[in-house]
């Protein structure tokens, strides 16, 4: 008899496409998937470590996965906390049978060691190259690229996922070609720092984070228009600000899907100073102006972070006109949390957490009223629009799992493109119809 699996993955669409790889993995080594984790003989959880939050929700899971378990089964943790905490882990719960993190082999090693507290070299169990089942939706994440080479003070991501590791072009392009013959019509490119694509495999033209530097994400441009021969649609998330070049701007502006989803984090130069971070409020503005110049339906999310060490009443201020007079489609915003080994752990300048819970509640709900005057704003407009499983589609507005949808009828085909008139507007999501 097979032995059968269950998967269960936290976190980001990074997060998502690692589980995939495993999936085709366990796939090939002759598993089978289990209906449930209580008929699972091997249970996996692909944990998240960003925040605290998403510690705890890591933690909460694999504490309800070992109370739901069959006798016998094998819990199985890996992912970001494992590379992160994966000795703590092994101390604090010994529900775990086994902690893989993914610079080893997830199965067959009797013993799998743990990273901790090093910028690991590249992993045995590369999970770049791995093969993935085939996809179940009409769309797919395609990780481009591992690490991150940035020095962020709120992030320990480098800590425990590595120095940025891009994947050969060949290769990216072989997945998206199976991919497309799969029936995917959209392929969404992700990595810790998308734009920085290309830069461990070659060496850019100018100095990293000059905007100037037009010639600094040619790798990704070029990814993008040779994926663009195999799919009609191509999404970028995560782009550093300061490597959005004329050409990365041009590329994503004359394509199908003029999405722009910029890593800004705070607008105040003081306050960026602080975190690390390039730009401030006026550079964002103009570069987000010029591109509504090129294409003027262009889409815009970005992600704040709210109550960062030394955050003060001017910096939220400038961040409120910042949000009020830029007019993003879709923005997020999140307190800070204090993560070891961290350059924000040094400073001095913490924020009540009263205070901050005010001011993110005071930024949400600006942004909500922004975000839905956008949507009403397109009631009467003709869009294109995939069909993502019965009922639900998007246009290129929406990234799949992160923002609206636009409701359609039951009937369309799935994995379709369809010309919509949007109807009506209900918060965040649309109301279309067949034109």
């Amino acid at each position: 008899m097979q032995r059968s699996f269950w998967l269960e993955t936290l976190g980001c669409p990074k997060n998502q496409v690692d589980s995939d790889k495993l999936v085709g993995t366990l796939l090939a080594d002759g598993l089978v998937p289990a209906s449930s984790p209580e008929r699972a003989d091997l249970i996996v959880v692909n944990t998240c470590a960003f925040v605290e939050e998403a510690r705890q929700e890591s933690v909460d899971t694999i504490l309800a996965l070992d109370d739901a378990r069959r006798s016998g089964a094998e819990l199985v943790v890996t992912g970001c906390l494992a590379e992160r905490a994966g000795a703590e882990l092994a101390e604090a719960m010994p529900e775990i049978d086994r902690i893989a993190p993914f610079n080893a082999a997830l199965l067959g090693a009797a013993e799998v060691p743990v990273t901790l507290g090093r910028r690991p070299a590249a992993p045995a169990f590369d999970l770049l190259n791995l093969p993935r089942p085939a996809p179940r939706a009409p769309w797919a994440y395609l990780k481009v690229a591992e690490g991150c080479d940035r020095t962020c003070g709120f992030c320990a991501i480098p800590s425990f996922r590595g120095a940025q590791r891009s994947r050969r072009f060949d290769d990216i392009v072989a997945e998206a070609e199976g991919l497309a013959a799969a029936g995917v019509r959209e392929l969404v490119l992700v990595a810790q720092d998308l734009a920085a694509y290309g830069r461990d495999r070659t060496p850019p033209a100018v100095p990293l984070g000059l905007p100037e530097a037009t010639g600094a994400t040619r790798p990704l441009v070029d990814l993008v228009r040779r994926i663009g021969a195999d799919v009609p649609w191509v999404r970028l998330l995560y782009l550093y600000p300061s490597d959005l070049t004329d050409d990365l701007v041009d590329v994503v502006a004359s394509g199908e899907v003029a999405y722009f989803d910029l890593s800004l984090q705070h607008v105040s130069a003081p306050l960026l100073r602080r975190m690390r971070r390039w730009g401030d409020g006026d550079r964002f503005l103009r570069r987000i102006t010029d591109i509504r110049a090129r294409r003027p339906d262009a889409a815009f999310r970005t992600n704040f972070i709210v109550g960062y060490p030394g955050e003060t009443e001017d910096d939220h201020g400038r961040l409120l006109r910042f949000v009020e007079e830029a007019q993003l489609d879709w923005c997020g915003f999140f307190a800070f949390s204090p993560e070891d080994g961290t350059y924000a752990l040094t400073l001095d300048g913490t924020v009540d957490a009263g205070l901050v819970a005010d001011r993110l509640t005071e930024l949400r709900e600006l942004q909500d009223g922004i975000t839905a005057r956008r949507r009403d704003d397109l009631i009467g407009s003709a869009v294109r629009a995939l069909v993502d499983e019965p009922g639900v589609a998007r246009s290129f507005r929406e990234a799949p799992e992160i923002d609206g949808v636009i409701e359609v009828p039951d009937d369309l085909l799935v994995g379709g493109f369809v010309d919509l008139e949007i109807v009506d507007a209900l918060g965040p999501d649309l109301v279309g119809r067949p034109r």
